[in-house]
């Protein structure tokens, strides 16, 4: 580990750990050593002073252990009836683990809701840091039992990147069943190589993560790196390391490095918007030209009605929407000073020209920049 990546570890008071399904997972059920293993590194990282936070997979893995299934749950209700029955279990496993070395725990359950709602995503935010204050560990896991598409994350991947930026986590150590990020599939591919360290995701990394999930899991490599999208261009390191290696946790504080560490943004985005950019919910989607691109990306000025070029989706004044280019790429996201139908109306214009369309004009942005978020790089 270099001495960057090392003065990263050394100073990351508050830290986000992902464990999936892959890692807890055993002939079924749980891995109960595992879980045993992690909470014991973790329970030292929190008594050398560190406060700690589990996103953990394993509910639906225990559920289909513990009712005999014998498979992965085929259909919704058979995945959130799974849930149910094993996130109890599962979180027991933790408390007992956790009790061994003088700690408590507490169960948190999310849905996409609580947090793309900006009230909601702050009383989460408030809840969380009580429990820190405490020195209760929080483990937080979708709320499978009742969670729909439309409100879910779809993955723990992407949810553990959401909670490092709602609690302005220093660092986000993501355990897997493999050992980083690699080129091509090593699980097919021999000859493909670990990545140790990544400071841009590129395409290529991207085309190499698409790939088949676990037995029990949901993501895959793919939902990592969105994760390490969301966490490098928010300013938190995030790491992919082997969540079944002895001492993982515990040796990568101590400077080995190991696994694929993704180089964060050198300015790391306030709370506002790190909700803006990665934890709002959409409701409608901006297209702008190649000049708004630059304009927007390599500028980082705000969106004028001049460069867009089309509007999808029905919203008020204030609404999150994405914004993408001609090719439907999304550049980011940001908060509208008008609603759609205005924005149809004056899209192409001049600011001058939008009070003679629309009578009267309050903002010459359709989105202000303090109200943008990009979140691509520039080339």
């Amino acid at each position: 580990m270099d001495k960057d990546q090392k003065r990263l570890f050394d100073h990351a008071r508050r830290v986000v750990v992902k464990v999936g399904s892959g890692v807890l997972s055993f002939d079924g059920g749980i891995n109960h050593n595992v879980v045993a293993s992690i909470s014991r590194q973790m329970a030292a990282l929190s008594q050398g002073g560190r406060e700690m936070i589990l996103v953990s997979s394993g509910a639906v893995a225990a559920g289909v252990a513990k009712v005999a299934l014998g498979r992965k749950p085929a259909s919704m209700p058979e995945k959130q009836a799974a849930a149910a029955v094993g996130q109890a279990g599962l979180i027991l496993e933790y408390e007992l683990r956790f009790a061994e070395a003088g700690l408590k725990v507490a169960q948190v359950l999310l849905t996409r809701n609580d947090l793309s709602h900006r009230g909601r995503y702050l009383n989460a935010r408030n809840t969380l840091n009580t429990l820190l204050a405490w020195g209760v560990v929080p483990i937080i896991n979708e709320n499978d039992t009742v969670v729909t598409d439309e409100i879910r994350f779809g993955d723990n991947d992407n949810l553990s990147a959401m909670i490092a930026l709602l609690l302005d986590a220093d660092l986000l150590i993501n355990l897997t069943d493999i050992d980083g990020l690699y080129d091509g599939d090593p699980r097919i591919n021999p000859d493909a190589k670990r990545l140790e360290i990544v400071d841009k995701i590129t395409p290529a990394i991207e085309a190499s993560a698409k790939g088949r999930p676990g037995v029990m899991g949901t993501g895959g490599m793919w939902t990592k790196i969105e994760a390490a999208k969301k966490s490098m261009a928010s300013g938190v390191p995030m790491v992919i390391a082997c969540g079944s290696r002895p001492k993982v946790l515990t040796d990568l504080f101590q400077g080995v490095a190991q696994g694929t560490f993704f180089v964060p943004r050198a300015d790391k985005l306030g709370s506002r918007k790190r909700w803006i950019g990665f934890t709002s919910q959409t409701f409608g989607e901006v297209t702008v030209d190649d000049g708004a691109v630059k304009a927007l990306v390599e500028r980082g000025k705000s969106l004028l009605p001049s460069g867009i070029l089309n509007v999808s989706g029905s919203f008020e004044v204030g609404a999150a929407v994405a914004v993408c280019d001609a090719r439907g790429n999304e550049l980011g996201r940001g908060l509208t000073n008008f609603n759609a139908e205005d924005i149809r109306a004056i899209k192409g214009l001049k600011t001058d020209q939008i009070a003679e369309r629309l009578g009267s004009k309050e903002y010459d942005e359709v989105i202000h920049r303090d109200n943008l978020v990009v979140t691509v790089t520039a080339p």
